[in-house]
């Protein structure tokens, strides 16, 4: 067996090696769509397939929120209380990411941390390397001040020395003791690995309703997923009957598995771009069967004398298919190398907001999974694409191949109805990749004509970590901006600047308000809205309108009257017959006990509409001086987000940033991070729709190319097998138009006819990828005209060239063609 195995595969590589024009058109074509296949799924596998690197993955799950428009991850404390009382997990833990500033003997500097509670390395099952893990008794109110260290800082910073277990670290300027160090652990599953983890602790029996963290546990034993959501939903009555109506209409708890939370988002594109690649494939088998059939039909002659000389049509055949796995082989390995080397060249430059792939996409690797799919697609597609020829071939009547092999008039018409089978078929692979593509395309063109509703130009910000003691008051807070902005605006080049919690489209808090006066319908609270903390100069800074009262100025001070500012939507859904101008609010307070002290605020500003998501209508939003923040509020916000420093400057703000890093370095005497351009977080907000489109772009342009070459293909051969009819059909008084016409309108009608059934199935691909869309219909009038017109007009160039060469046959040459 393997014997033969041998024999058929040297036979192929001297056969292939015999036609190096046929090998490196076949090898070239399924490069192209095996190695698209190959890239997609190198991101699939770092996505969704790699090991969490949690011990035991499938059984840690996420605690969320529940409501018809969906889950929500972030929990209260109350509600975090709630699961852990559940039986159906274990191990129940809070965790909280965020930044701390650390004094180790020179200038502060940031580091990633995480406030976690004691069960959290007993859910993950993490490893220590020494020391102690937290005890119950850090999660409460009033413990001393510990920190557990990750490895790569224990071996980084204090050179794996196991004495450091008793020391002192400062950390937010108060003193730590180090407790422990972690083994190798890292929270790939809630982004960067955490530098230190810090205690979290929470008051027993809370009734806080803030949602400010996440909620992580592990099913308990014999205890399944679809077990635990029904003992978790079944627990929520005794939930309202604590705390009545706070899950809203229709709200819910429950739990989802890690894993499902952190690729939700990425699941569906990566199965949008798993299709496309997969139609690029079908329709680059589609040319190599093209070039196979001619191929076999050529070799017709050789075939029948060695049939009738007594070879196995059996054996032919699996020659045939031997020839087809290795070519396929063949433009695996090329492929391999192409799709994993364009895919992180790709990821370098936009990495699309993917979860799991690192800076760059380092993590994107050339792995044993990755080249096992690609040894399994290449075997696949040589026996997809090699199985016609060798069938047509082992059933073909030997009497009738001997007398067919011997001329060429008749060759060409036996394989002639496949052959135009998969043309149709290509072409309309290519009109769905196409319309996918115009669609794609048209929205991420929406998607930078949506006006933010700020400008984004000569606009930067950076972010200082205010986790200290110090910090807790609002006044503390206020006068470090303060002194800040006018350094800022005293160096060259700054034209406004100012402070806030939440820098525009990355992200910022909620929280429900009542109107004074006003009688509640439904529930405790008459709506809710986003919730911004904002100093002088952030109005000014984003060239944000005011549209209706006042800006906000250096005398909204702690001692000034509460003051508030709305944007044109809450405006329009709260007062639309009405000036909300005077107008008083009172924001937060029932949600927790820190905004138990929140004043009635009266609307002094409305504000024109910005938006959070640019795929996103502006929603109701309120602005809050930070001078005006109650201590307790200002207490629970400093340690959760960093302060965002946001600068307006006269000329482009990429060669001012490091200045402005400096001088806020000096000013605060703390570390300053994250300096971005906001035309860059702009960019950054349509990542996924323009990677989306650039990968659909790419592939839909494959697939054009392969079926012109495909029709050209087709049409190329027949001619070719056609001169000698061709040549009577001049000799009887046709001309070179009539010629031409024959053979233009043979292709166009394969043409249309894809056009036709591509347009169909089109309509299908549009209603699946709707969710991807934004400013565009799924049934967008002009991507449904333009792309067929485009195809035609490819289609009309690839017949054109076969047809003027057939209009130039010599009937004398012709006729003695064979």
């Amino acid at each position: 067996m393997f014997e033969g195995f041998g024999k058929d595969l040297r036979h192929a590589l001297r056969s292939l090696r015999r036609s190096p024009g046929f090998t490196l058109a076949a090898v070239a074509a399924l490069a192209l769509g095996i190695g698209a296949n190959t890239a997609i799924f190198s991101v699939v596998n770092a996505v969704l397939l790699e090991p969490l690197g949690i011990n035991d993955a499938d059984r840690v799950v996420l605690f969320v929120t529940t409501s018809p428009e969906g889950s929500t991850t972030t929990l209260s404390p109350a509600e975090f209380q709630h699961f852990q009382r559940q039986t159906s997990v274990e191990h129940a833990a809070a965790y909280s990411p965020g930044v701390v500033n650390y004094t180790g003997g020179g200038f502060p500097e940031q580091l990633r941390s995480a406030r976690v509670t004691s069960e959290f390395f007993r859910c993950f099952r993490a490893p220590l390397a020494v020391g102690r893990s937290f005890t119950a008794a850090e999660d409460l109110p009033g413990a001393a001040p510990s920190v557990i260290l990750s490895r790569s800082l224990w071996v980084g910073r204090f050179e794996s020395d196991p004495a450091v277990i008793g020391r002192s670290m400062s950390i937010g300027g108060e003193p730590h003791e180090i407790v422990g160090v972690l083994g190798d652990f890292g929270l790939e599953a809630f982004g960067d690995s955490a530098q230190v983890f810090l205690p979290f602790p929470l008051e027993p029996g809370a009734a806080d309703q803030t949602h400010y963290f996440y909620g992580v546990g592990r099913l308990a034993e014999g205890t399944s997923l679809a077990q635990a959501n029904a003992s978790v939903a079944a627990s929520k009555q005794q939930y309202l009957d604590r705390f009545p109506g706070v899950l809203g209409e229709n709200g819910g708890l429950g739990v989802e598995a890690i894993r499902d939370v952190l690729v939700q988002d990425a699941r569906g594109s990566l199965a949008v771009l798993s299709g496309a690649v997969g139609l690029v494939l079908l329709i680059a088998c589609g040319n190599v069967a093209h070039l196979l059939l001619a191929r076999a039909t050529g070799r017709e002659r050789e075939v029948a004398l060695r049939t009738a000389l007594g070879g196995s049509r059996r054996r032919i055949a699996r020659q045939l298919l031997t020839e087809s796995v290795v070519l396929s082989v063949l433009g695996g390995a090329l492929g391999c190398v192409l799709g994993t080397a364009g895919i992180r060249a790709l990821l370098a430059i936009n990495t699309a907001g993917l979860p799991r792939i690192g800076d760059g996409g380092s993590l994107v690797d050339l792995d044993w999974r990755v080249l096992a799919f690609t040894l399994a697609i290449s075997i696949l597609t040589g026996l997809l694409f090699g199985s016609l020829p060798a069938w047509q071939t082992s059933r073909a009547d030997l009497t009738t191949m001997l007398k067919e092999s011997g001329g060429r008039t008749g060759s060409g018409f036996r394989h002639r109805r496949a052959r135009a089978v998969m043309v149709v078929s290509e072409v309309a692979l290519a009109l769905v990749l196409l319309v996918g593509s115009a669609l794609l395309i048209r929205t991420a063109a929406a998607l930078q004509r949506v006006d933010p509703g700020f400008d984004v130009e000569r606009t930067v910000t950076l972010s200082t970590s205010l986790a200290e003691p110090r910090f807790h008051t609002s006044e503390a807070v206020e006068r470090l901006i303060r002194h800040g902005a006018e350094q800022l605006r005293a160096l060259p080049g700054v034209e406004q600047a100012s402070a806030t919690c939440c820098v525009p489209l990355l992200g910022g808090y909620g929280l429900p308000f009542t109107i004074v006066g006003r009688p509640v319908a439904d529930g405790p609270f008459h709506g809710g809205g986003a919730w911004t903390t904002i100093s002088p100069g952030y109005f000014e800074v984003f060239r944000m309108a005011i549209v209706r009262g006042r800006t906000l100025t250096e005398r909204d001070d702690g001692a000034a009257p509460p003051a508030v500012w709305i944007n044109e939507t809450m405006a329009r859904r709260f007062w639309p017959d009405a000036d909300p101008i005077g107008q008083r609010l009172v924001i937060g307070r029932g949600v927790a006990r820190e905004f138990e002290t929140e004043p009635e605020r009266e609307i002094v500003g409305v504000v024109a509409d910005t938006r959070a998501y640019l795929a996103m209508d502006p929603q109701p939003s309120m602005y809050i001086p930070q001078a005006q923040l109650p201590d307790a509020v200002n207490a629970l916000n400093v340690p959760l987000t960093p302060l965002a420093w946001v600068v307006r400057t006269r000329t482009a703000p990429g060669p001012l940033a490091p200045a402005i890093q400096e001088e806020l370095r000096k000013t605060t005497g703390l570390p300053v991070t994250d300096v971005q351009v906001m035309t860059e977080v702009v960019q950054s907000a349509t990542s996924r729709q323009r990677f989306n489109m650039w990968l659909m772009t790419v592939f839909a342009g494959a697939a054009l190319l392969l079926a012109a070459i495909g029709i050209y293909g087709l049409l190329a051969y027949s001619v070719e097998q056609r001169t000698h009819e061709i040549g009577v059909r001049v000799a009887l008084g046709a001309d070179a138009m009539q010629v031409r016409q024959m053979v233009v309108r043979e292709g166009m009608r394969l043409a249309l006819a894809g056009v036709a059934i591509g347009i169909a199935a089109a309509f299908a691909l549009a209603r699946s990828i709707a969710g991807f869309l934004y400013g565009v219909g799924a049934w967008d009038p002009v991507a449904f005209t333009v792309v067929p017109l485009v195809l035609i007009a490819v289609a009309l160039i690839a017949v054109w060239l076969p047809a003027r060469r057939a209009s130039r046959v010599d009937p004398i040459v012709a006729l003695r063609y064979e």
